[in-house]
């Protein structure tokens, strides 16, 4: 099934190449919950073929989960967070989910926005948080465009190296959530000691 899936998802992204790569990363980052990797592993294979451009299949994954945060953003900071509780269980976005972000959001600040696009399963929400508090939008951007592209770029190197060899890239993914996880909690730990520093200076 999954295997088929996975085929499916590489004819789709062969056949529609880098718009492709930027509609369904879009999605991923927005209200369809998919795993980015079943996107940009396949990219980094068509790239390894010489069938795609490795940066230009980077970059419309970049943009597409960038436009997928912002669209989340504008729709968290117009509508509220009344209107995400009332339509957000349709896309799997529980009160219970949505209360964690929030605590997240405020416990880390501006950080969680770079450090949450690289935790799985708040990477395609943390966006929501940030428009109710009315983050501002540059700022938002640009450290959702780091923290989608370190992730874009570890997937399509998984890609472009590994293959179909879906055991393996499992394995790896694991491996690298891990360590990902582990490295957010070390720049987060360090951004609380130097904010705190900072106010007592």
């Amino acid at each position: 099934m999954l295997h088929d899936i996975v085929n499916w998802i590489v004819q789709t992204v062969g056949n529609l190449g880098y718009i492709g790569i930027f509609i369904m990363m879009f999605l991923e980052s927005s209200f369809f919950p998919f795993p980015s990797e079943v996107v940009m592993v396949p990219a980094g294979y068509l790239a390894s073929k010489g069938e795609m451009s490795f940066t230009i299949a980077l970059l419309a994954g970049i943009f597409g989960s960038l436009a997928g945060a912002i669209f989340n953003y504008y729709l968290a900071k117009h509508f509220g967070r009344a209107f995400l509780l009332k339509y957000g269980k349709y896309f799997f976005l529980k009160e219970d989910s949505l209360e964690k972000l929030e605590k997240y959001f405020k416990s880390h600040g501006e950080i969680s926005t770079f450090t949450g696009r690289l935790i799985p399963g708040i990477r395609q929400y943390i966006s929501l948080p940030a428009g109710m508090a009315k983050m501002d939008l540059k700022k938002f951007s640009i450290y959702t465009a780091l923290g989608a592209g370190i992730w874009a770029l570890v997937l399509i190197l998984l890609g472009y190296f590994i293959g179909e060899n879906e055991t393996v890239i499992k394995e790896y993914l694991k491996t690298i959530t891990i360590i990902t996880l582990l490295v957010v909690g070390v720049i987060i730990t360090i951004y609380i000691y130097l904010t705190k520093r900072k106010k007592l200076n």
